[in-house]
């Protein structure tokens, strides 16, 4: 761990400055940083575990869900319902309206626009060009022309003189005022400002950012060390887990567990299913000897009686071997 690594400054101003920050700044953010990387090391296995663990299954059944709840549902309706309905319902409908509104409004309209407007244009574009035009012109042009060429024009040159004039002295004015206006904002706010910014400011600003770099550095050399430090941490909890929990856990489980269940396997769970199972054979052979002995007996009263033996079948079944 180098804590004076970092550009060499030659002595003097900022160099001095920098070199008697570094080592002390460096060991308080040392100090600081490192119980903030190891919750955040922390917190990020953390994370890791249950983004692998819940979220991503969480999100996966939700996705699911979501699928089942509303995708599909529209998928079915599209296809099953929207498609068909505009495929055999409003496709020829569309085709009926299209041939009505030809039929009903287009046709009429193409034989007004053709035999009663078009007409009517005509007439009009002729009374315009033989009757207005002629009319117009004598009445509003010649008078119009005349009055721009011999009135507005000369009282237009008139006004344009004057407004240069007037325009000339208007910036004399305020080439004077601004001038007078730029030499006092300058002789009493600019040199005064520039004067404290040159003299106070600058030096203050370079010294807060010697101090601001050397800052900076420490908490990322800071934050590199207390990596290392929160992994060291964590592989040694790891080490100490093992051999505290897990190879306790393990060899308990090899060189205990393991035998004792072997042995009551062997001793008293194997032992005690031939025994169920012999009891079940014997039951079954008892239960079995007792229906054949019950049906003997009734064939032997029915017999007895003057009845019937009964179905050919139980004949059958008796005679079957007792085993089977």
């Amino acid at each position: 761990m180098d804590l004076e690594k970092g550009p060499r400054e030659e002595p003097g101003g900022e160099g001095r400055l920098a070199v008697a920050l570094r080592v002390p700044v460096r060991i308080v953010v040392l100090v600081l940083v490192v119980p903030v990387r190891m919750v955040w090391d922390a917190l990020v296995v953390a994370g890791r575990f249950l983004g692998d663990r819940v979220f991503r299954p969480v999100g996966r059944a939700l996705l699911w869900v979501g699928r089942a709840v509303l995708v599909w549902p529209f998928v079915a309706l599209w296809r099953w319902v929207l498609v068909p309905l505009w495929r055999w319902v409003l496709v020829p409908l569309g085709v009926a309206l299209r041939w009505l509104g030809t039929v009903l409004v287009v046709v009429p309209a193409a034989a007004l626009y053709r035999w009663v407007l078009t007409p009517l244009g005509h007439a009009a574009v002729w009374f315009c060009a033989r009757v207005l035009t002629p009319l117009g012109r004598g009445l509003f042009v010649v008078p119009a022309v005349w009055l721009y060429r011999w009135v507005l024009t000369p009282v237009g040159h008139a006004l344009l003189w004057c407004g240069r004039g007037l325009a000339w002295l208007g910036s004399l004015l305020v080439t004077g005022i601004g001038t007078a206006l730029y030499w006092t904002v300058r002789v009493l706010v600019v040199l005064p400002v520039y004067a404290v910014w040159r003299r106070l400011l600058a030096p203050v600003g370079r010294a807060l950012a010697v101090v601001a770099r050397e800052v900076g550095a420490a908490f990322g050399h800071a934050w590199r060390i207390a990596g290392y430090i929160s992994l060291a941490v964590g592989r040694a909890l790891a080490v100490f887990f093992r051999w505290t929990l897990v190879e306790p856990a393990r060899w308990v489980y090899r060189t205990v567990l393991t035998p004792v269940g072997h042995v009551v396997r062997d001793a008293v769970l194997r032992p005690v299913a031939e025994a169920a199972r012999s009891v079940g054979r014997v039951t079954r052979d008892a239960l079995r000897s007792v229906r054949v002995t019950a049906r003997q007996v009734r064939r032997d009263v029915r017999r007895a009686l003057g009845m019937p033996a009964g179905p050919a079948g139980i004949g059958r079944r008796e005679r079957r071997p007792a085993g089977r």
